[in-house]
């Protein structure tokens, strides 16, 4: 069969078909599994830092001296963090992460609670990563101000076609700008290091200028709104742990041993973001950094005269103020860094691209979303959660117009909710397994599994309410009620599917036999459209069987009856009167009729219909027997049947699927 123009285009986007035994060949070694899977929390490392000093910046230069030690204490949780997922990948390696550990321990409400933040905190980490990145380029390129929405929608169809290709080729494709993201800013940060113990070190562009603290806040660097602000900036650094989650979630799609691997990605993941963001935030104290948000009410001014810095003066983000002083001498690893941090903006959100189908695909096999999203397209990806996920991030970012300050504050609420469940989660599994007769070594790694459990549950549990605190009414609130939504609309659909199951159980008598079976053959012309059916209708062999027509028009029923006679058709032809020359309400009440007086028969209708090739054609054919098919369809006790006669133009129509067929594929059931 000769290919198509949209199975070309396909192919040329997505790939060649593969075979369900080929899904060996897309798992990934750790070294793709870490872009894969990581982008997003190493991203982090290009705003979190901004985060924390934008917020410190409230109280004003002074408040800078907490940024290294918020920067640590962040750090700290997320190896916690870190080292608590190792136990859960060893323990739960299906790939169900937060969600299966929630669900086992907890109990299905506690596991939904998961599956909901997870996935509204995957649309948002699309959404925000795309916008950062999108925002950065536009302050970079003029041609891009005011377009931002746009250029953010493009490049999350962008993404979506690279994920249709499969996670191992995606992951091959932002292996390289991951790597030269992690080595641009674990780079600077040595080099930044090593010139500041020679005193080489240049200081940043922003050095000289101070910071006007937000309505006198600098008074209170001792009191209750101290604390708070320090809360509130903890709690923008701990964006840095977005992402840690959805190694858990990824199991499967490692080489084996799987866990082991997943495990050793995981503490890969932890060590180089933690040296990232503390190196980043030091070197910002190193180089005497300042940067301000009007927004939250607080401004640059020269040091000399303490008047605000006008309008006109480009403030850069934190890694493109160090990158410009640490490589003062050596401008092109300035433009790497550059580069690569606007890069692993926009790529971050590929650590959602898949989370989100993974976790989609069991909850569709568990019941709780359409069974759709179990299927796996042509590269053996999920291509329909990845597809539903783009949908949604392109609503949000339309919705917010590519505003990343607006979406900032809806971020991290949803993560943190599942690493406090999973963390509660994994203390009930460890302390269910003590209960059993293990061996001395056996409970000894159990007990100390439990303890690392533990404190990642007082550390998450802690995080998750100063977040609450600090960024509900901030915009936080509507990821709440998007997850609370996104929990009944799954309970509602597990509901649905056990209804229907519940409904479509056999019992006993299903299988019985009818007493008989009454056939009818709807006519309207004697031609070969008739002719066919009534010979289906035969050949079936129903207990009785007629022809049924409804009279319109007298001299109308009058020819068709002498045509049928003529014709010699060994069926009686019964008709039916319709004084208000209605045609389905007729062969209704008397299907109807039929069923009253014999409730154990079963009725069968065979309905003639026309196959046409063209979309207008449709339009002049087959309405009656559309509306009829549709009545009777609702009676119980009677079947339909449609007997197809192929017109010329419905080889138009049958070249047509085939195409159709070959860019779309065929229905598919995914193993996930």
């Amino acid at each position: 069969m000769p290919v198509g123009i949209g199975d070309f285009v396909k192919r040329l986007l997505v790939g060649r078909k593969l075979r369900s035994a080929q899904l060996g060949e897309t798992l990934l070694p750790k070294r793709i599994a870490l872009p894969v899977f990581a982008s997003d929390a190493l991203s982090s490392v290009a705003y979190a830092p901004d985060e924390i000093l934008l917020t410190l910046s409230i109280a004003g230069t002074a408040a800078y001296a907490w940024s290294w030690k918020i920067a640590v204490v962040v750090g700290i949780v997320m190896l916690t963090v870190i080292t608590s997922y190792r136990q859960n990948v060893h323990a739960y390696p299906s790939g169900g992460g937060d969600y299966e550990v929630a669900t086992v321990n907890l109990g299905r409400t506690a596991g939904l609670v998961v599956a909901s933040a997870l996935l509204v905190d995957y649309t948002l980490t699309v959404a925000v990563s795309i916008s950062s990145g999108v925002q950065n380029a536009a302050s970079a390129i003029g041609l891009l101000s005011g377009h931002e929405a746009l250029m953010a929608v493009a490049l999350v169809l962008l993404l979506m076609a690279i994920n249709l290709r499969g996670v191992k080729e995606s992951g091959t494709a932002f292996a390289i700008p991951t790597y030269c993201f992690m080595v641009s800013i674990v780079g600077m940060s040595v080099y930044g290091l090593f010139r500041a113990s020679t005193g080489d070190l240049p200081q940043a562009s922003s050095a000289h200028f101070g910071i006007s603290a937000a309505g006198g806040a600098s008074s209170a660097l001792t009191g209750a709104g101290m604390v708070w602000l320090l809360a509130k900036a903890f709690s923008s650094g701990c964006a840095a742990l977005t992402g840690v989650e959805a190694i858990s979630n990824g199991v499967p799609a490692f080489r084996k041993p799987k866990s082991k691997n997943a495990a050793t990605t995981l503490l890969m993941l932890g060590l180089v973001a933690v040296t990232m963001l503390i190196g980043v935030v030091t070197l910002s104290r190193l180089t005497d950094l300042k940067i301000a948000d009007p927004a939250v009410g607080s401004y640059l001014v020269h040091s000399g005269t303490g008047q605000r810095v006008g309008p006109g003066y480009d403030q850069n983000t934190v890694i493109g103020q160090l990158a410009k002083a640490v490589f003062n001498t050596f401008p092109p690893a300035f433009y790497f860094t550059i580069a690569s941090t606007g890069v692993i903006l926009v790529l971050a959100a590929n650590t959602a691209f898949n989370g989100f189908p993974v976790l989609a695909s069991i909850l569709a096999r568990d019941g709780f979303m359409p069974r759709q999203l179990r299927s796996r397209g042509d590269r053996l990806a999920f291509s329909n959660g990845i597809i539903v996920l783009a949908l949604f991030a392109i609503v949000l970012i339309v919705a917010f117009n590519a505003q990343v300050t607006r979406l900032i504050q809806l971020y991290i609420i949803g993560v943190f909710v599942s690493f406090t469940l999973s963390q509660t989660g994994m203390i009930r599994h460890w302390t269910r397994l003590l209960k059993g007769d293990v061996d001395p070594a056996e409970r000894r790694r159990m007990l100390r599994s439990r303890v690392i459990n533990t404190f990642g549950l007082c550390m998450t549990a802690v995080v998750l309410c100063i977040v609450l605190a600090t960024k509900f009414l901030a915009g936080a609130y509507i990821a709440i009620i998007a997850m609370a939504v996104l929990f009944f609309t799954m309970r509602a659909i597990h509901r649905h599917y056990d209804s229907v199951a519940d409904e479509l159980e056999a019992a006993d008598g299903d299988a019985s036999l009818p007493s008989r079976i009454h056939a009818l053959v709807l006519v309207s012309k004697v031609h070969k459209p008739t002719l066919r059916a009534v010979a289906y209708a035969r050949a079936a062999r129903p207990n009785t069987l007629e022809a049924v027509t409804v009279e319109v028009d007298s001299d109308a029923t009058e020819a068709l009856e002498a045509e049928w006679e003529a014709a010699r058709i060994p069926v009686r032809l019964r008709v039916l009167e319709s004084p208000y020359r209605e045609i389905t309400r007729p062969v209704i009440d008397y299907v109807r009729d039929l069923r009253r007086m014999s409730p154990r028969d079963i009725v069968m209708v065979y309905v003639p219909e026309y196959v046409v090739g063209r979309w207008w054609e449709q339009v002049l054919h087959n309405q009656s027997a559309f509306r009829l098919k549709t009545r009777l369809r609702l009676m119980p006790g009677v079947m339909v049947a449609s007997v197809p006669y192929q017109l010329h133009s419905s080889e138009q129509a049958e070249q047509r699927a085939e195409r159709e067929m070959a860019v779309t594929g065929g229905i598919r059931h995914g193993s996930g």
